[in-house]
């Protein structure tokens, strides 16, 4: 009995004194760098649904690179600016062009699932289209490998692309 207490003591302190143990001060290591982008037309609503999926390590890591005050995705008590942040930096390293013209984002809010973060945005008043332009230079200032994954859906025709860091245009023909 008393040698299971020991070896039970033993691995929490090396648990607890390991390494690991200070896993909060850590970045996480992930073999792969990439977001991904759901874009759809509701024809029925006219409007596009959008939303961008990132690893939060590496979001909240390119956030704290462009922004002042603390950044901390998941703190509750700081969604507000949080949201302003996510908002912002997404605005400015992705947009979407249909039929040429420049759409307008607007930004529904975020939340965290798994490992990563969802944005939400939508564009109104879009009753078709046939042309996609996409820039996505997500996280490209994070990592060389970044890479964005883009799946467009149009009228239940999903169509699907990669951009490498440092590609940042696609363009989808419905």
């Amino acid at each position: 009995m008393a040698t299971i207490f020991y070896k039970w003591i033993t691995i929490f302190f090396l648990v607890s004194t390991g390494p690991w143990s200070s896993y909060e001060k850590k970045e996480i290591f992930h073999p792969i760098f990439v977001s991904v982008t759901e874009i759809e037309h509701d024809a029925k609503e006219k409007n596009l649904e959008i939303s961008c999926k990132l690893f939060t390590e590496d979001f909240e890591n390119t956030l704290r690179k462009h922004y002042t005050g603390k950044v901390d995705l998941l703190d509750e008590k700081l969604k507000a600016p949080m949201g302003t942040m996510v908002n912002d930096y997404i605005q400015k390293h992705f947009n979407l062009k249909a039929e040429g013209k420049t759409i307008q984002l607007k930004f529904l809010g975020f939340e965290q699932q798994e490992e990563g973060i969802i944005s939400y945005f939508q564009a109104d008043n879009i009753s078709t289209v046939k042309n996609l332009q996409v820039f996505n230079n997500l996280l490209y200032d994070y990592s060389d490998q970044q890479m964005g994954i883009i799946h467009a859906t149009v009228n239940g025709n999903r169509k699907s692309t990669r951009l490498n860091n440092p590609d940042t245009n696609a363009s989808f023909i419905f």
